[in-house]
């Protein structure tokens, strides 16, 4: 990073399993965050078209449930084909805006469309993809939803706004995989998830004073009554709160620049400063002055 940079955190429902109108709905935030100053805006997990929540996902676990089949359907029908018209789309938001654009999707590949993927894209401003990871690890009733990914995209990369790169959710706790984006020169971790406890501001937290690293992590919000009516696990939803958000940016040292955010929809801003990454790492430097290279190395098969 060369100068300050404006980041916004998005919390945003989806518009459960309708792809067009979700990439509607993320044009208008990005555009509105761009309005406010924001270089680089960040969405949640799975934000197209859906998080699948597990007080209805649980479902898919019943052999023979019609409504799981049905629903299935839905995430393979509303998925992002990559490539496809619809990820140049989203290039196109970016470029419009003029900002560094980051979101969670479910990736269908049209060669192979049997097995759908919780994706993680990031845009630059001239709208290239410059990031394209896939959840290596689905967690528990993902599984069911959502295949095992790969090695691309375990790296940070250069952007408008400094180096940077992600991992979704449960997989940030994989030491492995944070490590490899340490020693590629993180200076901004993304970390959007669904995970809506309280844990997961210690993580964040952790994340933050382990890397050394600005951390954005936008979490999923979802309301039972934006469900469409034909939601075939409609029964399942009981609470009028489906997934209650907790966003947040942290700077390097563990503490909050904005967040967490609940209950909600909203826009989180701040301002990361590079000359806290030079502060932060006089004491710990997770892939320089505190890293045994002579002792410990880590193999990326990134493909």
């Amino acid at each position: 990073m060369d100068e300050p940079v404006q980041v916004a955190c998005v919390q945003a429902e989806s518009v459960v399993f309708d792809r067009d109108a979700t990439i509607d709905k993320l044009a208008a935030l990005t555009a509105q965050a761009a309005a406010g100053g924001a270089k680089l805006v960040v969405f949640p997990e799975a934000f197209l078209s859906a998080y699948p929540f597990s007080r209805w996902a649980r479902t898919f676990a019943a052999w023979d449930d019609p409504r799981a089949r049905e629903t299935f359907g839905l995430f393979a029908e509303s998925a992002l084909d990559i490539p496809g018209p619809d990820l140049d789309r989203i290039g196109a938001i970016a470029w419009d805006a003029g900002v560094t654009l980051a979101v969670g999707v479910t990736e269908r590949d049209p060669e192979r469309p049997g097995t759908l993927y919780n994706s993680l894209l990031v845009f630059g401003a001239d709208g290239q993809l410059l990031v394209h990871h896939r959840k290596l690890v689905p967690t528990n009733h993902e599984r069911l939803v959502w295949g095992g990914g790969d090695g691309r995209g375990l790296r940070a990369v250069a952007s408008p706004v400094g180096r940077i790169g992600g991992l979704v959710c449960w997989e940030n706790y994989m030491p492995l995989a944070r490590f490899a984006l340490y020693e590629s020169g993180l200076e901004i971790y993304l970390a959007p998830t669904a995970d809506d406890g309280d844990a997961w501001q210690a993580t964040l937290v952790h994340l933050a004073r382990e890397s050394r690293a600005f951390v954005v992590s936008p979490c999923a919000f979802q309301r039972r009554d934006s469900y469409p009516e034909s939601f075939p696990l409609r029964d399942e939803l009981t609470d009028d709160l489906v997934g209650r958000g907790g966003s947040a940016i942290l700077a390097p040292s563990g503490t909050y620049l904005a967040g967490p955010l609940r209950d909600e929809e909203g826009i989180l801003t701040a301002t990361l400063d590079p000359v806290l990454l030079a502060q932060e790492r006089q004491r710990f430097d997770p892939a320089g002055h505190y890293h045994r290279p002579d002792l410990l190395a880590l193999d990326v098969r990134s493909e």
